[in-house]
């Protein structure tokens, strides 16, 4: 079988289609960071990445897992926002960032959540891992098992909280896909990361505030988590929101919290400002029509199946290019809707998107005349090929 590859425009695609242009590529982001990952959700693109894939020490950027484990113990109804856990002395006694805890206490999960994301308390992490499943040890498997099962490749738990372990580690990337699923699986309880003041029972007025650098700026800011151990350096994981664009960014690594701050502007700024999104086509546009090898139809058409919304470089848009990628010819029976083939969008700069092309009708195998025919064609193009020989 023969793999045919087509440049097409048609007018769906006439602003995308292949064109040579003088245009600059779009500067690609600079960063301080050891690793960054940056990605927009709305069209599954990878904008841009750092070291995305190395295991690193996440500091409290892993209480992510914590929290996406109790919102998934709430959509179990395993619990409720007003379950309360009781408080252990090792809770009490948990090191660094603090919701200042004691074993008199009974929080409630929705405190604990927010005690979590705003205070990044460990003695609160501790609190739900021995709630959910007995012990942290305990808790800190159902992590590792669970993070393979949602695709954290490059991740190992040994704690809730994040503290220091050298078996302690997780990869941007795999934060940037954990908070993607936290965004769109639990969009009840993500408001929460939004959140910049909590004081359990007033204990903890100069830890009380989300060290999230970029909450309420006006940048469509609204979340996850910071993290910093001295082994990490200062980190972030966040996403923002404007218009209908929804980005997740996520480094680590840098000096200071200014750095943070600064870094997670720039970051914000550049994954809005730097790509546009565009239409490129529309749900039963036919892009190919593409022959059939002994069916009861000859050829059919290779349509979308959902419109196609994809970024292109805001600087360099005229060089994006389109084609069509398909087996030719194909052999029936293929139903309708089966994929048929695939469009291939390619821009400077940028990771190669593909999309499936479908089938817009069924066509079944074809009875004696469609295969008489067939059969008569391959022997009439190998004639062909022996004249051509003998003419040579």
């Amino acid at each position: 079988m023969l793999k045919k590859i087509v440049t097409l425009c048609t007018a769906a695609l006439i602003s995308a289609c292949a064109v040579s242009s003088p245009q600059p590529a779009r500067a690609a982001f600079e960063t301080q960071a050891t690793a960054a990952y940056l990605y927009d959700v709305g069209t599954d693109t990878v904008l841009f990445e750092k070291n995305a894939d190395t295991p690193l020490p996440p500091a409290s950027m892993s209480k992510l897992m914590t929290l996406y484990m109790l919102f998934e113990a709430l959509r179990d109804g395993r619990v409720t926002l007003d379950t309360t856990f009781s408080v252990s002395t090792k809770a009490r006694l948990m090191g660094g960032s603090t919701m200042f805890l004691d074993e008199t206490d009974r929080p409630s999960v929705e405190q604990l959540i927010k005690g979590i994301i705003v205070q990044s308390g460990n003695d609160a992490c501790i609190v739900v891992a021995e709630g959910l499943a007995g012990t942290e040890d305990a808790f800190a498997r159902q992590m590792n098992a669970r993070g393979i099962e949602i695709g954290l490749t490059n991740s190992t738990f040994a704690n809730s909280s994040g503290w220091p372990d050298p078996n302690h580690r997780m990869s941007i990337r795999d934060l940037g896909h954990l908070a993607t699923r936290m965004i769109t699986e639990f969009p009840e309880y993500y408001g929460y990361f939004a959140l910049e003041e909590f004081d359990f029972d007033g204990r903890s007025p100069s830890n009380r505030f989300n060290r999230n650098p970029v909450l309420g700026l006006g940048m469509g800011a609204d979340g996850l988590k910071t993290g910093h151990t001295e082994e990490a350096g200062f980190g972030l994981v966040g996403s923002a929101l404007q218009g209908e664009r929804r980005i997740v960014f996520v480094f680590t690594g840098l000096n200071a919290q200014a750095e943070r701050r600064q870094e997670a502007e720039a970051m914000i700024n550049w994954g809005f400002r730097q790509f546009l999104q565009k239409k490129l086509a529309e749900s039963g546009d036919i892009l190919a029509e593409i022959p059939v090898w002994l069916g009861d139809h000859q050829r059919l058409n290779a349509v979308v199946k959902d419109d196609v919304e994809l970024l292109v470089p805001a600087i360099g848009q005229d060089s994006v290019k389109t084609r069509v990628e398909f087996r030719t010819p194909l052999e029936a029976p293929i139903s309708i809707g089966g994929e048929v083939a695939e469009l291939v969008v390619t821009a400077p700069d940028m990771p190669e998107k593909r999309i499936p092309l479908i089938s817009d009708r069924a066509v079944a195998r074809g009875g004696f005349l469609p295969r008489m025919r067939a059969s008569a064609l391959v022997l009439f193009d190998k004639a062909m090929g022996q004249v051509q020989t003998l003419m040579e």
